[in-house]
């Protein structure tokens, strides 16, 4: 009983084959196909291919909510070098009300104005990237996932309590010697993180004018950046850039000076590096393989059947009609006459 069983438990399941085997007596090979094969399976192994590398890339998710974050500190990062002696220069960060917040820790480091051969070459290359990201912003996700070495810091972070405020460098000698051409080699908020070309990097500014007024109103937008190789809490900024000069007799009134104000985004962005899951790339292979299968197979058939008709239609190929040969003579067997029969 349990043999009949099992036996009828088979020939069930036989019955439920969807793909059934065609004897090979059956099936008849052509050059046309196998060259289709060919075709389908180079195109198989290239797309598939090309799906892995798919499958290895990444790329960065950007998602916005609101801030709620009223407690921590803005820390600044800048390196700026200013083409008068540090003694001829001060620098102070102010708030909203005027009321000076911190002046101390910042460092002055006497240096050379002028970059030498190897500075003015990566000087370059550092404007050559800001430009390429202001053309293409998704060049900005090449950067977040790069490991990049930043330059040292002249002027070390510091953290401060109020959101909003400008940061300010003047001088404390005579008007006729003031030269506030400058150059912003580095300038951050919060977190430094190696690979981040900020916006004001390698901005440069040359002066012939004494009393000349240069301003950059900044937006800061709170970042958390989640990557494979580091994370962190940062900020993103955007920037204007503006500047005149100092006249009073032409109605151009002012303080000389380079200004930097800055304001916090009620907005914050998290930034996630994302990959695709295994089985979405299972499930694309298999599409791209049964796709071009099927597909393959559809267009040799199609373009079979157009043959055919055609052949078929001008009596062409397999459908052309045999000629009969006159010289060739016909056996055919002698009729029987009357007298045949008779005998």
């Amino acid at each position: 009983m349990r043999r009949l069983y099992r036996k009828k438990a088979l020939s069930l399941v036989k019955e439920l084959d969807a793909f059934p085997k065609v004897p090979e007596s059956y099936v008849e090979t052509t050059a046309t196909g196998g060259t289709v094969s060919l075709i389908a399976f180079t195109a198989m192994a290239l797309l598939a291919f090309f799906e892995f590398f798919v499958y290895r890339d990444t790329w960065m998710k950007y998602e916005y909510e609101v801030d709620k974050d009223f407690s921590s500190k803005l820390r600044i990062n800048i390196d700026i070098t200013v083409a008068m002696k540090c003694q001829h220069v001060g620098a102070d960060i102010l708030d909203l009300a005027e009321t000076m917040i911190t002046s101390n820790g910042i460092q002055y480091e006497p240096v050379i104005f002028e970059l030498t051969p190897q500075q003015k070459l990566w000087h370059r290359t550092l404007l050559l990237i800001q430009n390429r990201l202001r053309e293409e912003h998704s060049l900005q996700e090449v950067l977040y996932k790069s490991v990049l070495k930043g330059a040292p810091t002249a002027l070390p972070p510091r953290p401060i309590h109020h959101p909003r405020g400008h940061a300010h460098i003047a001088a404390f000698v005579s008007h006729d010697t003031y030269n506030f051409s400058h150059r912003i080699d580095h300038l951050s908020f919060g977190e430094e993180i190696p690979g981040i070309i900020n916006p004001l990097d390698g901005t440069e500014k040359i002066t012939s004018n004494h009393n000349e007024m240069f301003q950059y109103f900044i937006t800061v937008v709170p970042t958390k950046l989640h990557t494979s190789k580091v994370s962190a809490d940062t900020h993103q900024f955007s920037v204007t850039e503006r500047e005149r000069v100092i006249n009073h007799a032409a109605g151009s009134h002012g303080v000389s000076g380079i200004f930097m104000k800055y304001d916090t985004s009620s907005l914050m962005v998290t930034v996630s590096e994302q990959h695709m899951p295994l089985w979405q790339f299972l499930v694309r292979l298999c599409g791209i393989i049964g796709g071009i299968f099927s597909t393959t197979g559809m267009i040799h058939g199609f373009v079979g059947f157009c043959f055919d008709i055609v052949c078929c239609r001008f009596k062409l190929g397999p459908y052309k009609p045999r000629e009969v040969n006159p010289h060739v003579n016909n056996c055919a067997a002698p009729l029987l006459t009357d007298n045949h029969v008779q005998e």
